[in-house]
């Protein structure tokens, strides 16, 4: 089975090394080297012919983010299957065409107001009230294209840079925690899903996660209902990431994810099946892997510089992914995995970690493990 992908980052990457072992070559839109590409730099292009000619080329497209312009893979796709489908990236591109979606399935998530322009932000904010969440409709991840609004100050100045983008104003949530659902759907309609995860950020970006996220119970049972309806709706096949606030005991939509997502990777080492292989899996016809946890894991993004490997690798239960990035401030380079067999271990694993890298978990973090109903388990 040939599989195109579409993007040469490191969740192409990351699909390329968990399909190898499947008999499964890869091409991709631009230069992989090393990874199983058939062809070089330059062999395709991002056009309409240039797509075409990729999917002719392939038995099946899939793609590793949401900037592709759906309209232009819909047409240029024909050539072969493209999974998820155009019309789930098209939903997926719009912040907009997301809340209306989860309203539309019954869903709850915050309460927003479109912004069209920046003369529409005073009557969005009578509607939504402060503190608020401003965020352009299209583009932007890891806290980009977004702004907090606390004060009138805050507004001024949002409403200067907004400019003409399209916006979404949300009211401000003080949730308890960020967790996220990673499911997964066949072209048969078999799907399964992985334990909830809990996500914690620094500066908007994802900087450690945590699985199977603690005290879930319920949670986890609407957490799976609420992405079966948006696999149902979407006709969905791959793998899918709903982003969710805890609030008052219950779950919100946030965002979805039309593909394989970074607070999925601990599913590399941590579950039976990794989120990329499953994904492979259910976009090519074969069956769906368990998606049953290992133990219990934390995956720790790597961002702006790397550490010695050595100081990783002396971690017991940790493994380290190197996405062969030039470093950058706040530019995610890889990511670390630790495993361990129950809450308290991992706890002592991670401290162990933080210590050899010269970092600082996030305080969320570090006061759960602290806390005596964690060190306990």
């Amino acid at each position: 089975m040939r599989v195109g992908v579409l993007g040469n980052g490191q969740l192409a990457r990351m699909l390329a090394l968990a399909g190898q072992p499947l008999g499964q070559s890869f091409r991709f839109l631009e230069h992989a080297a090393g990874l199983g590409a058939e062809r070089g730099e330059g062999a395709f292009d991002s056009s309409e012919r240039g797509l075409q000619a990729f999917a002719a080329d392939v038995d099946v497209v899939t793609f590793e983010s949401e900037n592709w312009e759906a309209a232009t893979l819909e047409r240029a796709a024909r050539g072969a299957p493209m999974h998820p489908s155009p019309r789930a990236l098209a939903l997926a591109q719009d912040r907009r065409s997301q809340k209306e979606l989860f309203a539309r399935l019954g869903l709850a998530s915050a309460p927003f107001a479109c912004v069209d322009g920046p003369d529409q932000l005073a009557g969005a904010l009578e509607r939504v009230g402060l503190p608020a969440i401003l965020k352009t409709r299209r583009g932007g991840y890891d806290g980009r294209g977004q702004r907090q609004l606390c004060t009138a100050r805050d507004v001024a100045v949002a409403q200067r840079a907004l400019g003409a983008r399209p916006a979404i104003l949300e009211a401000w949530i003080p949730f308890e925690r960020e967790l996220s659902i990673l499911a997964v759907r066949a072209a048969d309609g078999a799907r399964a899903f992985y334990p909830l995860t809990e996500n914690h950020h620094q500066q908007g970006c994802l900087r450690l996660s945590l699985a199977p996220a603690r005290a879930t119970g319920e949670l986890a049972l609407h957490a799976e209902a609420m992405a079966n309806a948006l696999l149902d709706e979407l006709e969905y096949v791959g793998v899918l990431a709903l982003e969710l606030f805890e609030h008052d005991g219950r779950l919100l939509a946030n965002e979805l994810a039309p593909r394989v997502h970074n607070s999925g990777h601990w599913t590399i080492e941590g579950a039976e099946t990794s989120q990329f292989e499953n994904h492979l899996r259910a976009i090519t016809g074969l069956p769906l892997g368990s998606t049953r946890a290992l133990g219990t894991c934390a995956m720790l993004n790597l961002l702006g510089s790397v550490p010695p490997a050595e100081r990783v690798l002396a971690v017991p239960g940790a493994h380290l992914h190197l996405y062969g990035k030039q470093p950058a401030p706040g530019r995610k380079l890889g990511h670390v995995t630790v495993r361990a067999r129950g809450a308290a271990e991992l706890h002592q694993r991670l401290q162990l970690l933080a210590e050899r890298l010269e970092l600082a978990l996030p305080d969320a973090v570090t006061r759960w493990m602290h806390s005596s109903s964690y060190a306990s388990t």
